[in-house]
């Protein structure tokens, strides 16, 4: 049982056009995920699945594998099926989603997330969470939040405040999603063919299409927090972050 991750990359960004290729500490933001995606001691191959020629022609350039899919996918999960679909691969292998603007994610996290499905053949996708510690993250609808059961499946994902504590001076903890998955790629076949669902239409989120059709996803938390760069703001953070950890 192999474990490949593929990252997809596209240019065309509403907020950051370009960011996969955007400089940071002197290699493009891309250059940084692969490199950390090699990291991961459970991946035995990695590449990433763009639909631009600039990021073919960047990953080339500092060694890496580059896989050209179709402009008209609609999200991340769609071109990696696509690029998986031209490799070969068993269906019981790994595929593990590590998207192009997390240049700070922990390599040890694809392990984290890889590990459910290559102990139980039964899971067919898994996902990271953290336990919320910025009180701003709670209510931001950007941070996406979940809730599951004493298994650690999960049970929904939203973008509003859940659970909902009622009663005045209740405590409750609350857990973001990290957009970091691992799906069997027999899963990930069938995945891509579902009609997107009613919860995924209304917060616009992916994931509730497999909960909705009854498939169960594996939460994994993760000691670690990541930083998605959406904006060149959050692209100089960022780069102060990494240069006050020493990266290069």
């Amino acid at each position: 049982m192999k474990v490949v991750c593929i990252i997809p990359a596209r240019y065309a960004s509403t907020r950051f056009p370009g960011k996969a290729l955007a400089d940071l500490l002197g290699k493009p933001m891309i250059q940084h995920v692969y490199e950390r995606v090699l990291a991961a001691g459970v991946v035995s191959f990695a590449a990433v699945a763009t639909d631009d020629e600039r990021i073919i022609a960047a990953v080339e350039r500092f060694g890496g594998r580059a896989i050209m899919t179709a402009a008209s996918h609609r999200s991340g999960t769609d071109r990696i099926a696509e690029a998986v679909s031209l490799l070969d691969i068993d269906d019981s292998d790994i595929v593990v989603n590590i998207q192009g603007d997390q240049p700070l994610f922990e390599p040890s996290q694809i392990d984290a997330v890889a590990q459910p499905l290559l102990d139980d053949q039964a899971i067919p996708m898994s996902t990271l969470i953290y336990k919320i510690v910025r009180e701003e993250e709670i209510a931001h609808p950007n941070a996406v939040k979940v809730v599951f059961d004493q298994d650690h499946f999960a049970i929904y994902f939203s973008r509003a405040t859940i659970p909902y504590a009622r009663d005045k001076g209740a405590k409750a903890s609350y857990y973001k999603h990290h957009g970091i998955y691992a799906y069997r790629r027999a899963f990930l076949k069938e995945f891509t063919k579902l009609p997107e669902s009613t919860l995924e239409k209304l917060e616009a989120l992916e994931q509730l299409r497999a909960l909705e059709h009854g498939y169960r996803i594996k939460v994994i938390e993760t000691p670690y927090d990541s930083v998605e760069v959406d904006t060149r703001e959050e692209l100089g953070r960022v780069r102060r972050l990494l240069e006050a950890k020493g990266y290069s």
